[in-house]
């Protein structure tokens, strides 16, 4: 399987460092996560029959013509090259990597491009895959540009994939309004805004055939009980939400701030911050080691993109654990 942030198992092995005494930044997941209401007891009694309260709660939220619940869109990743006869794919590098690795894994032609490359590109793709906003770079695109390509995809029979998993604090940025048109396949994630990861919960928006054609991959009970009175709850409150994206936003600021007073570019999302290896003056796997010696475990890239991503601290004791860490490695500069 391929490496993922979230893997502090991995660091607690590595430098017997106790898991409680760890700041975990190496995901983009919010860290105030929504707070978890009661669970009726039928959810864990029944089998989770799929719930129409949930979809339209989404498909609200979302705006969205018709979704499909998956448990997390990483399920959607793994089924859609299944979905197709072996095809050109275009996938936008650098990226979340499940997508170019499943596409391979299932007799696709996959060619990875940078962003400024794949508008030439699209025209001779079966498959464009792009995630928007990027992981782990932050960048982006409009829906003046992604739609075109939906079009030419269309036209031919084609499909454009546009993972939006962290695209909650960037609503203007969706094109999931728009998928009720053949050949447009949108990816959304309860797991990051909402700070839900274990829920393994997500959605995928698109024509009703292919969502049926998902479905019926998927198999039945894929999403339980439990995960969907939460997600209800969760997707339904736009108090919750609206004083959400405040409070990313004004951590973000403080993440770019900090990073940048350590004389670091950085690019992101409010969820995350992304330094390339130039931005960190070649110093990339030095500063990650440093940090783990200090009990901050951030997610390091090593191939495709070199960079450390930093997530956002769950407290103010995460924060200044993260602030003196940048201190004693000033000192060691």
């Amino acid at each position: 399987m391929l490496e993922h942030g979230g893997n502090l198992n991995d660091a607690v092995r590595h430098y017997g460092r106790p898991l409680q005494d760890w700041v975990d930044l190496s995901t983009g997941i919010n860290p105030r996560f929504y707070p978890v209401p009661q669970i009726a007891n039928h959810a864990w009694h029944r089998l989770p029959e799929k719930s129409d309260d949930l979809l339209i709660a989404a498909q609200a939220y979302y705006e969205a013509p018709r979704m499909l619940a998956v448990a997390g869109t990483q399920a959607a990743i793994q089924a859609l090259p299944r979905l197709r006869p072996p095809s050109r794919v275009i996938v936008s590098a650098p990226s979340y990597a499940e997508h170019a690795y499943q596409w391979r894994q299932h007799g696709h032609q996959v060619t990875e491009l940078p962003y400024a490359e794949l508008n030439a590109a699209v025209a001779a793709a079966d498959v464009v895959v792009i995630c928007n906003p990027n992981n782990p770079t932050g960048a982006g695109m409009l829906p003046q540009t992604l739609m075109p390509w939906a079009e030419q995809m269309q036209r031919k029979g084609g499909w454009l994939v546009v993972d939006e998993a962290f695209a909650d604090t960037l609503p203007a940025a969706s094109v999931a309004a728009c998928t009720a048109r053949p050949g447009l396949i949108v990816l959304r994630s309860v797991g990051k805004f909402f700070g839900l990861a274990g829920l393994r919960l997500g959605f995928v928006a698109a024509e009703e055939n292919l969502l049926i054609q998902l479905e019926n991959y998927l198999g039945p009970w894929t999403i339980s009980g439990p995960a969907q009175q939460i997600a209800c709850a969760a997707l339904n409150d736009r108090e919750w939400q609206s004083d959400t994206r405040t409070y990313l936003r004004q951590q973000g600021e403080r993440l770019r701030s900090l990073l940048r007073a350590q004389g670091y570019r950085s690019s992101g999302t409010d969820l995350f911050q992304w330094c390339a290896d130039t931005d960190l003056q070649m110093q990339t796997e030095e500063l990650w080691r440093h940090m783990a010696e200090q009990g901050i475990w951030l997610r390091l890239f090593k191939h495709a993109a070199r960079g450390l991503r930093f997530g956002l601290p769950a407290d103010e004791m995460a924060w200044q654990r993260l602030e003196q860490a940048f201190e004693l490695w000033s000192l060691r500069k």
